[in-house]
C-alpha cells in the first residue's frame, strides 16, 4: 500500500502554501473542483495514517477518511490558516478514526487484553530476517485498538502523551502504559527479544 502512495505523498508535501490558500478560498466559494484537488492532494497520506489506526481494516479507514473530509467541507469556511491545511485535515482524520475506535470499543474484545495471544497466533509468523514493512504492518494490525492507536499516534505521528491522553480520553500514565504494552506486543510478534 505504501508504495502506491509515494508520488501522492510527495505531491502533498511539495504543495505550494499559496496554492493551498487559493484552493481553500475557491472551495469556500463553492468551487468543487478546488475541493477535489484538496482531497486528492491530502487523502493518500491521511488514509495511510487512518488505515494504521483502524488496524488495517480498509472499510473503517475509508469511513474515517470520508467523515474527515465531510467535516472539513463543513468547517472549511472557518479555517484560519493557523496551521497548514494538511495538519488541520490530519487532525480531523485522526479524530474521526478515534471516534470510530471509541464507538466500537465494546465490540472489540481484544481491547481487554485477554485475546492478545490468540490474535498474535492467528497471524502467520515471519522469518526474523524478513524484517519488512509488511511484517510490521501485519503485526501492527494484531494490536488491541487502544494500544495500536497510542503507538501510531506517538511513534509514527509524533504526538505527545498529553495530546494522546486528551484525544483518547485517558490519563497520561495510561497512554504511556499502552505504548509500553504495544511495543512489547510488537517485539514479541516480530520475534525480537524483550
Amino acid at each position: 500500500m505504501l508504495d502506491t502512495t509515494m508520488p501522492a505523498l510527495r505531491a502533498a508535501n511539495d504543495a505550494d502554501p499559496t496554492d493551498e490558500s487559493a484552493l481553500v478560498r475557491a472551495a469556500v466559494a463553492g468551487d468543487t473542483a478546488a475541493y477535489e484537488r484538496i482531497y486528492h492532494r491530502h487523502a493518500p497520506r491521511l488514509y495511510a495514517v487512518l488505515w494504521r489506526l483502524c488496524g488495517g481494516q480498509a472499510a473503517r479507514a475509508e469511513d474515517a477518511l470520508q467523515e474527515a473530509f465531510l467535516q472539513a467541507w463543513r468547517a472549511l469556511p472557518g479555517f484560519r490558516f493557523d496551521s497548514s491545511l494538511g495538519t488541520w485535515l490530519h487532525r480531523l482524520g485522526v479524530n474521526a478514526a478515534l471516534m470510530e475506535l471509541r464507538a466500537n470499543a465494546a465490540r472489540d474484545a481484544a481491547d481487554s487484553g485477554e485475546d492478545d495471544g490468540a490474535m498474535l497466533a492467528a497471524v502467520p509468523s515471519f522469518d526474523r530476517c524478513a524484517g519488512t514493512t509488511l511484517d510490521l504492518e501485519r503485526a501492527l494490525e494484531t494490536l488491541p485498538p487502544r494500544a495500536r492507536a497510542v503507538l501510531v499516534l506517538h511513534d509514527i505521528e509524533g504526538w505527545k502523551h498529553h495530546e494522546i491522553a486528551e484525544q483518547l480520553q485517558m490519563a497520561v500514565g495510561s497512554s504511556k502504559a499502552q505504548l509500553h504494552r504495544a511495543r512489547g506486543l510488537l517485539r514479541a510478534r516480530l520475534g525480537e527479544p524483550a
